[in-house]
């Protein structure tokens, strides 16, 4: 469990370091730095680096400064210029899946009273399928189901200008046969907002289609 002492700096630095699989020396020989300076940084409630230190840094974690330093997260991505040759293609279904594949956080869009919502939610695939777990939300935990819902996963890279989103058209459920909840608890999905979230919705897919945004 991380400190509530460690810093944001060290906290990104660390978790990225595990995302790679690298060891704190393994990092520390990739960004020419001492392996104690790191986990100190790792460690330190406010860690001081130059900026050619985290630079180097950024590198060796194949990552920016901006993603490092936490730099631009109180605002929405996309706020740089365009490349200025963007091309726009369309992803057939089997790229699409690949994307979603891994998981991580996606927007479930569904009706309400007020009209389309869409909320992030953090999610697995199984079997094909989007599983996420939420909260006892009236309009998503209807006995009746949800009905035809859509969810939503992207991804964008400010430093290449480039990104790529997909759409997942389809039925949804809340999880209620033992069998298939089990699987659904084995994808290991959790909320990241906490608290009680212990309801397994599914979404089966009827269409899934996706753009990417790429440099010439």
């Amino acid at each position: 469990m991380v400190s509530s002492d460690v810093g944001d700096l060290g906290r990104r630095v660390s978790e990225r370091r595990r995302v790679l699989g690298l060891s704190v020396e393994a990092l520390a020989e990739r960004a020419g730095m001492d392996p104690s300076y790191l986990r100190t940084l790792e460690t330190s409630p406010s860690p001081q680096l130059s900026r050619a230190a985290l630079w180097r840094l950024a590198a060796a974690l194949e990552t920016t400064m901006d993603l490092v330093t936490g730099g631009g997260m109180q605002a929405p991505p996309g706020r740089d210029q365009p490349s200025g040759n963007p091309v726009l293609d369309a992803l057939d279904p089997g790229d699409c899946r690949d994307l979603i594949r891994p998981g991580g956080v996606g927007r479930i869009v569904f009706c309400e009273s007020r009209g389309p919502v869409a909320l992030p939610v953090n999610f697995r695939v199984l079997d094909g399928d989007v599983v996420f777990r939420t909260a006892a939300l009236p309009e998503l935990t209807s006995t009746e189901g949800l009905g035809t819902v859509s969810f939503e996963v992207d991804h964008i890279d400010e430093a290449l200008a480039e990104g790529w989103s997909v759409l997942v058209s389809g039925v949804g459920h809340v999880i209620t046969d033992a069998s298939e909840l089990r699987q659904a608890e084995a994808t290991g999905v959790a909320p990241w907002a906490g608290g009680e979230r212990d309801l397994y919705i599914r979404i089966v897919p009827r269409e899934v289609t996706g753009r990417r945004i790429r440099c010439r």
